[in-house]
């Protein structure tokens, strides 16, 4: 699935202005201006929040590599009324993959119930989760977290968090973590009612 490029923008932004910028171009293809996908109304924009990093900063290394892969807790509100589950997804916006058309998957749960309102610290690893949420990352069924090198630059790490009015039908093992995240990404294209993103940036110390 081809991506669209958007490090040399966020540069030349800053990082304040990053969550701006992927409000209005998430990983998802967006729907129709106004329509939230086969006429149901437009799409709310919601707020995702984490008591470890504010928007704009430094995930904290406890929740990057070097801390063990410890998921950052996570919250939010606005979820529309229709909402049946959540899907996150985390990537790094300056890890290009493959082709370079896609970025490195850092974590992606789906069929989290439209009744959940957060994600505790510490999601435990494996491919469904006890309140039916399935999860995979780049490299397994679990959180995988920041590791940009302490030589290059800075990366960016978006997590954005979309409202569905569906559960998805995606199983959590049995392909590829590509071909898993293209399903996803597939599935819920036309049924997006709320969406909220946050990013943050790391790089390991010196």
């Amino acid at each position: 699935m081809r991506r669209t490029c958007f490090v040399l923008t966020l540069a030349a932004m800053g990082v304040a202005s990053a969550a701006t910028l992927f409000a209005q171009n998430p990983s998802v293809p967006p729907a129709p201006q106004g329509r939230g996908g086969r006429g149901r109304g437009p799409v709310i924009v919601m707020a995702l929040t984490s008591p470890a990093f504010v928007d704009g900063a430094r995930i904290p290394d406890r929740n990057a590599q070097a801390g063990h892969d410890v998921s950052p807790s996570l919250s939010w509100i606005g979820a529309p009324d229709s909402t049946a589950s959540f899907v996150l997804i985390v990537h790094d916006l300056d890890a290009a993959v493959g082709s370079g058309t896609d970025d490195m998957l850092q974590w992606m749960v789906w069929n989290i119930p439209g009744s959940t309102h957060s994600l505790p610290e510490g999601v435990p690893q494996g491919g469904q989760l006890a309140d039916g949420s399935r999860q995979i990352s780049g490299t397994g069924p679990y959180y995988r977290g920041p590791a940009a090198p302490a030589s290059g630059p800075v990366h960016h790490y978006a997590f954005e968090l979309y409202a569905l009015d569906m559960m998805l039908d995606v199983p959590a093992v049995g392909a590829a973590p590509a071909a898993t995240r293209a399903a996803v990404i597939a599935a819920m294209a036309t049924h997006i009612r709320g969406k909220a993103v946050t990013v943050g940036f790391y790089k390991r110390a010196p």
